[in-house]
């Protein structure tokens, strides 16, 4: 890739070269690099709980009115 901020890429050069030379001196020493498999890119999430916790309140919707409710209502209505 090439850079655009070549000034940037100067003043970390002698980071880079410190670096380069301390792999340098443990591959010397007898070192070895090993190149290991990449961890997954999407973890998996932790697992679920099956506790649950009492003082939980569930909030349910009501069941709609059925067919028959709804006649039954219409009626109460009109006579008012």
């Amino acid at each position: 890739m090439i850079s655009n901020h070549l000034s940037l890429v100067e003043a970390h050069r002698p980071q880079a070269d410190a670096i380069s030379a301390q792999v340098a001196q443990y591959l010397a020493a007898g070192g070895q690099i090993e190149e290991l498999r990449s961890p997954p890119s999407n973890p998996l999430p932790p697992p679920r709980s099956n506790r649950i916790d009492p003082e939980t309140v569930l909030k349910r919707k009501p069941a709609p009115l059925t067919l028959a409710e709804r006649r039954a209502l219409r009626k109460m209505a009109e006579a008012l």
